[in-house]
């Protein structure tokens, strides 16, 4: 990108226009996470923005700059639930008509978020599996029903609005080092790497992607824009199968690196957040702290800013955000046990290989019409993850045949 390109985007009238619609997030210094990595780690709260996100900055500085001919026939969008969050909201503001695509794996929570905020301007349409998938249909709609498209993303008066984000930490905290940020479409990353590139030229911006979603590491792995087969959709916030264009351009030469993040180590922050400092956020808001243990080494005395993107999570959600948080954590096993043909094995398993603090979690026969010597399916939660070995090797002594399923990710899936 050229020396010029970040001045296509007027900060200063996007900060003006947005002044009295969203909330001013603080920017709050976390002295948890300062002295476990020795640096001065401070937290851009946008999941305590008024929808719970950022997404809200780009969706309304994009709307409200339309001219009224375009809004006549109303807006639409696609989302995986922030964005439609943002939009829903700056159309019941300006009184303006809007039809949100979102996938019908969307949380619950998301989709009853959108409609509050939206209330009778807005209507919700759930299709397809990922954004992708609805991001075909709301363009469809857009071109039948000739709605003007908001992009989520890949868009410069989206990016523009992201941008103020960038604005408010400058205005806070001048003297800052780097700055670490999640990348789902890259909007977000876009327009705060352009605004803070402009006003402090040699700070450090680190971009993070959930490792099963790497659409902007992959696509600057091949140049430009790249189409994945799959991704992993747990990061939802995140997790788009083709970074944009606009995006991709702004990406490539502002940020100074990428990471991908575990979903398993992405979850065992949102724990450790909600545990230590009673902060709620969604996977992608817990992924700039996720990347901290990836830059411990770079951030030592430095003065660093995590943005927490979202707070929209579904508390139906936890249950799994704990158990992959265990299972990346190497806390809890699942087996295939068969158990010796003798008298007692079952109680011999549970006396003699579990250890004094092991828990079963989970134990089932697999074959219903063997309950005494066919094979079991056994979870067991560890309390600490070097007894994994002696775990094992007391199962090898007294003669329990076993698949280690945590290794085999097909029978994983299957039985899990």
């Amino acid at each position: 990108m050229n020396t010029t390109t970040p001045h296509t985007l007027d900060f200063k009238s996007a900060t003006e226009r947005l002044k009295n619609v969203v909330k001013r997030t603080p920017l709050e210094f976390n002295a948890g996470l300062s002295s476990f990595y020795n640096a001065n780690i401070y937290l851009k709260r946008e999941d305590l923005q008024i929808v719970r996100s950022y997404k809200l900055r780009g969706a309304y500085n994009k709307i409200s700059s339309l001219p009224q001919e375009l809004l006549v026939n109303g807006v639409v969008c696609a989302s995986a639930g922030n964005h439609a969050q943002g939009v829903a909201y700056s159309c019941k503001k300006l009184g303006i008509k809007g039809v949100i695509f979102m996938p019908e794996i969307t949380p619950k929570q998301k989709v009853k978020q959108t409609y509050m905020f939206g209330g009778e301007n807005v209507e919700v349409v759930l299709v397809g599996d990922t954004f992708d998938d609805c991001l075909k249909e709301a363009l469809a709609y857009s071109a039948e029903k000739k709605a003007t498209f908001i992009p989520p993303f890949d868009d410069e008066k989206v990016i523009e609005g992201q941008a103020t984000v960038g604005v408010e930490i400058f205005e806070d905290l001048p003297d800052l080092d780097m700055v670490v940020m999640p990348v789902g479409g890259g909007g977000l990353a876009s327009g705060v790497s352009a605004y803070l590139k402009t006003v402090k030229p040699d700070v450090k911006l680190i971009g993070v992607e959930p490792l099963g979603a790497p659409s902007m590491v992959t696509a600057m792995e091949h140049g430009g824009p790249y189409t994945l087969d799959e991704i992993d959709r747990f990061v939802d916030g995140a997790a788009v199968k083709r970074i944009g264009h606009i995006t991709y351009e702004y990406c490539k030469e502002l940020l100074d690196q990428m990471h991908l993040i575990p979903e398993g180590k992405i979850c065992t922050t949102i724990l450790k957040l909600y545990n230590e400092d009673a902060i709620v956020v969604e996977p992608a808001g817990a992924l700039s702290i996720a990347a901290l243990d990836q830059l411990k080494d770079q951030i030592t005395g430095k003065t660093v800013v995590c943005v927490v993107s979202g707070g929209n999570n579904d508390i139906e959600r936890m249950q799994e955000i704990k158990e992959k948080s265990l299972l990346f954590e190497g806390l809890k096993h699942y087996f295939i046990v068969r158990f010796p043909q003798r008298p007692g094995a079952l109680k011999l398993f549970v006396n003699e290989v579990l250890g004094p603090q092991d828990d079963i979690t989970r134990f089932e026969f697999i074959k219903k019409t063997n309950r005494e010597n066919g094979p079991a399916l056994v979870g067991i939660e560890l309390s600490n993850k070097n007894d994994y070995a002696s775990l094992l090797q007391r199962m090898k002594d007294f003669k329990f045949e076993i698949i280690e399923l945590n290794q085999d990710q097909t029978l994983f899936e299957y039985l899990v």
